[in-house]
């Protein structure tokens, strides 16, 4: 592949993504406070999601996705108002979710809050953008395949950098 064609499309699938990566990160700066799940267990007596998962953390997420995607069309980079709202909204709920539903397989699985669940923690909040986004603006199949291979790249080191400057106490 000519080096153009690759470079317009790892541009495309990052800026597709980018609302839902925003919003993944926006816990680390602005969550804590409550759980999302109050302290209650699940019927298998392990918590719901655990107390790292905070209402203040799902609300900011949802809000960057949302604003990040607002600035994106802003600058021409996403369709244009209110298209990019919408969008913005839909992944950073969709990560949100996604990030909640990849802690409760977590509790399942016995992984306490912080270890490490290779794929699982690099996955779930863009399967759940991409799910929620789906109805209202599907990526483009090659998109998809580039986001799905470049995030956990991504993710592996704006975590470990997010622990470098003590913003997270776990570098994965």
């Amino acid at each position: 592949m000519p080096c153009e064609i690759i470079a317009d499309l790892l541009a495309r699938s990052l800026m597709y993504i980018l609302p839902a990566y925003f919003a993944n990160g926006a816990p680390v700066l602005f969550g804590g406070g409550r759980p999302i799940d109050g302290g209650r267990l699940f019927r298998d007596g392990k918590p719901i999601f655990g107390p790292r998962k905070t209402v203040r953390g799902f609300i900011s997420g949802v809000l960057v996705g949302t604003v990040t995607a607002f600035c994106l069309g802003l600058a021409g980079l996403l369709p244009a108002f209110p298209d990019a709202l919408i969008l913005g909204f839909l992944m950073g709920l969709g990560a949100m979710v996604g990030d909640l539903a990849g802690s409760f397989i977590k509790r399942r699985l016995n992984r306490p809050p912080g270890a490490p669940t290779p794929g699982l923690d690099q996955l779930d909040f863009v399967i759940g953008a991409v799910l929620f986004s789906l109805p209202y603006k599907p990526p483009a199949p090659e998109v998809l395949a580039c986001v799905l291979v470049l995030t956990p790249v991504i993710h592996l080191a704006t975590n470990f950098a997010a622990y470098k400057l003590g913003l997270k106490r776990e570098p994965w």
